[in-house]
């Protein structure tokens, strides 16, 4: 369901602070959508050196982006409290300051997605559609499950 890719530039994130973001970001999605945290998947990648412009320009300061793609079908209201959500777990991560910071989400339409080899349910029909996975699947995601 939601993969969120934070892409950072001009500083090093630690694994300890990977581990936080990543569970931080975990949290917030299954805060404020109800989904389980075994669906959420975060992946960093760190910006090459001099590989970071905006507006034509080369990128000096420390600078973090957050994609996050996510099923569509949640209110505009959930999705402005997930995003403020996620800036706060980025800004109490990085001790970046807010203009640092760049979050995006982006809807996709569940039938076009698969995860875990299978095509996702619409947002609220999680349930009916981890009952109809393998014994094996099942076992595997309760054990993600925080």
């Amino acid at each position: 369901m939601p993969t969120y890719t934070v892409k950072y530039s001009n500083f090093k994130l630690s694994l300890k602070q990977k581990k936080f973001i990543a569970d931080g970001i975990t949290k917030t999605h299954s805060k404020f959508t109800g989904a389980n945290t075994f669906f959420a998947q975060v992946i960093f990648h760190k910006n090459e050196n001099k590989s970071h412009f905006i507006g034509g320009k080369l990128v000096r300061n420390k600078e973090i982006f957050l994609n996050g793609q996510i099923r569509a079908g949640r209110t505009s209201t959930i999705k402005k409290n997930l995003i403020l959500g996620l800036r706060e777990v980025l800004i109490k991560n990085t001790k970046l300051k807010s203009d640092c910071l760049w979050v995006y989400l982006e809807d996709l339409p569940p039938q076009q997605m698969i995860e875990y080899g299978e095509i996702l349910p619409k947002s609220g029909e999680e349930k009916k559609w981890f009952k109809s996975l393998s014994t094996s699947l099942k076992k595997r995601l309760k054990r993600i499950e925080k």
